[in-house]
């Protein structure tokens, strides 16, 4: 039996149970029906439809108010991706946040995105900051985002990559470490640097903060002992 032609349609339907999971990905906190039937642009019907299918599956839930957020079963899924490099990461990501008492996490590249694949906060902070699996943002934004354009030879990079942020993405590959400030949300601040694996794409391990009584380079050391370390783990 011959395979479909590439140039088939896509699913419409498919794709917008996607992108609801990416909304509620990239959302601060659960929605309601009616904000996801709007970041979708559909009729509030089509949406709860949708919500219906996912909720079968436990991929969202619904709190006791209605609202919507990711389900379980999400994370069960995230889990297998890049399982051999969230399993290496994990430890690293975890002793950095408690050595440095700010949230670490990893990022991959994923097309014109830079994505959390884990994170880990750190175990004593009173209000630490959040970086859900799955917050997606920009490449061109964020210091995890510079860091990973670092690894990219510039004529990959996005069209909207402008001169400044050229230079300061070709400034982070030299001296090897990336940051931002009020890039992605507004007063945090970030340190990432980039990590090379063998098999795997561009990634990053960063950290997100407030404010924090490290500079900008002993973070910078920190994150790249644990970057070699988790590389050299997996014969990278």
């Amino acid at each position: 039996m011959s395979s479909a032609p590439s140039s088939a349609p896509a699913s419409q339907t498919l794709s917008r149970g996607i992108r609801i999971l990416e909304v509620l990905a990239e959302a601060r906190g659960p929605l309601s029906i009616d904000e996801i039937a709007q970041r979708l642009d559909v009729h509030r019907s089509v949406a709860y439809r949708l919500l219906r299918t996912l909720e079968d599956h436990g991929l969202v839930e619904r709190d006791p108010a209605g609202r919507v957020e990711l389900g379980a079963r999400m994370a069960a899924l995230a889990a297998g991706v890049a399982h051999d490099l969230q399993a290496e990461a994990l430890p690293e990501l975890t002793a950095v946040a408690g050595d440095l008492g700010v949230t670490c996490f990893l990022a991959v590249l994923d097309h014109d995105e830079c994505v959390t694949l884990s994170s880990v906060e750190p175990r004593h902070a009173v209000n630490p900051v959040a970086q859900r699996p799955g917050t997606r943002h920009p490449i061109t934004r964020g210091a995890p985002g510079k860091a990973i354009l670092s690894l990219l030879p510039e004529p990959s990079w996005p069209g909207e990559v402008s001169d400044a942020l050229a230079a300061e993405v070709r400034d982070a590959a030299a001296r090897g470490f990336a940051t931002s400030h009020d890039e992605v949300i507004p007063s945090l601040r970030a340190v990432a640097v980039p990590l090379v694996v063998r098999g795997r794409g561009p990634a990053a391990i960063a950290v997100v903060f407030v404010a924090s009584a490290h500079s900008d380079d002993e973070i910078a050391v920190r994150l790249t002992e644990s970057a070699t370390a988790i590389r050299d783990a997996l014969g990278g």
